[in-house]
């Protein structure tokens, strides 16, 4: 649930003139009114609407509002609606307190003061928002442990699969040759390419090395700056894969920031571009990178076939570990993250505010 969702609102009451008062004097508020005459006709509804706060009148034929309230208790469902009981007749402290102990958050008395009314609903409604928002962060962040977990598991299989075929092969054969070169009455032309094929296999396993070295944390990233790392990055996905990448940074001499804005940056640019390799089926795909006084903005965009409104509205189950993990790293810096389509194409947006997590540390000032 968004801030801007409505919610519902149950005012239950067996005189249709206060419920129609009610009705008006919570117009304002902008969120769902639904109405119920009868005790019945209230269980009815809760059982088929998701209710946040309900407006119970005390005084009712069959079920009085004591009886109802009791009733939406007892259900697992119904523990954390916020009941505000009204009455006209029963206003001593003695029912008061018979409201409370079964479960209200408030007890008004008639006459109503709408100033009054509009609050406690206002501030009840908030609560449940807030409520729903929270449970669907927590359930976003399970969502996202279970598949970065995932994700770690498939990486180091990928990483222990590459450490075997390939480093593992090529030392196993580099040292096939060294041992060919020291059995006896071995020829010098033997021995000569012998060494050859041993130093060729050994470039092999440090070029591999190196490749696996960078996709862990690239070293360039420290020593020259995100603007160059990106460059190089990009040059790689250029000659690896059909899709050329480019970069462009206002200021064109971009400015080093802290390790982690600068690794964080990086990583966005990565997985942004891992979803472009994979589901986008583009040609091209652009980097850029700007920063002012009290914004750093970073967009990739692609020519590919875009996003589905799903995904752009990043709801919960419809986007991947890229874009889960992408959301959390920006929500790390304050930061957002804003996903859209173009004509052809679609635009991945962050922006991150300009603090002190985001400078330059003191140590390279």
């Amino acid at each position: 649930m968004d801030s801007n969702q409505k919610i519902n609102i149950l005012m239950v009451d067996d005189q249709p003139g206060k419920l129609l008062s009610y009705e008006v004097m919570l117009a304002e508020l902008g969120e769902n009114l639904i109405k119920a005459r009868s005790g019945r006709e209230a269980l009815d509804c809760l059982l088929r609407t998701s209710v946040a706060v309900v407006l119970l009148d005390v005084s009712m034929p069959e079920l009085d509002g004591f009886e109802l309230a009791d009733l939406i208790r007892q259900h697992p469902r119904f523990q954390e609606i916020a009941i505000i009981f009204i009455s006209a007749v029963h206003l001593t402290d003695i029912d008061r307190l018979k409201a409370y102990e079964k479960g209200a958050v408030d007890y008004i008395s008639v006459p109503v003061i709408p100033e009054l009314l509009r609050a406690k609903v206002r501030v009840f409604g908030d609560l449940y928002r807030k409520k729903r928002q929270l449970e669907a962060l927590n359930d976003e962040l399970r969502t996202l442990s279970a598949s970065l977990l995932t994700a770690q598991d498939g990486e180091r299989r990928r990483i222990a699969r590459e450490l075997h075929d390939g480093l593992g092969q090529d030392l196993s054969a580099a040292k096939m040759f060294a041992e060919a070169m020291t059995r006896p009455n071995q020829s010098q032309a033997f021995k000569e390419q012998s060494a050859l094929e041993c130093c060729a296999l050994l470039n092999g396993a440090i070029q591999q090395v190196r490749t696996i070295s960078h996709l862990l944390h690239p070293p360039l990233l420290d020593e020259i700056g995100l603007r160059s790392a990106l460059q190089l990055y990009l040059e790689g996905i250029s000659s690896r894969s059909e899709v050329q990448a480019t970069l462009s940074t206002d200021p064109a001499e971009f400015p080093r920031l802290a390790n982690e804005m600068e690794t964080t940056l990086f990583r966005i640019v990565q997985e942004a571009l891992t979803n472009v390799l994979r589901h986008s089926e583009a040609k091209t795909a652009q980097v850029e990178l700007s920063q002012s006084d009290s914004l750093i903005t970073l967009k990739v965009q692609d020519d590919g076939k875009g996003m589905s409104e799903e995904i752009i509205r990043l709801q919960p189950g419809s986007i991947g570990v890229c874009l889960s993990c992408m959301k959390q790293r920006v929500k790390e810096f304050g930061g957002s993250i804003l996903l859209k389509n173009k004509e052809q194409g679609a635009i991945v947006e962050v922006r991150i505010p300009v603090g002190t997590k985001t400078l330059l540390a003191q140590s390279f000032s």
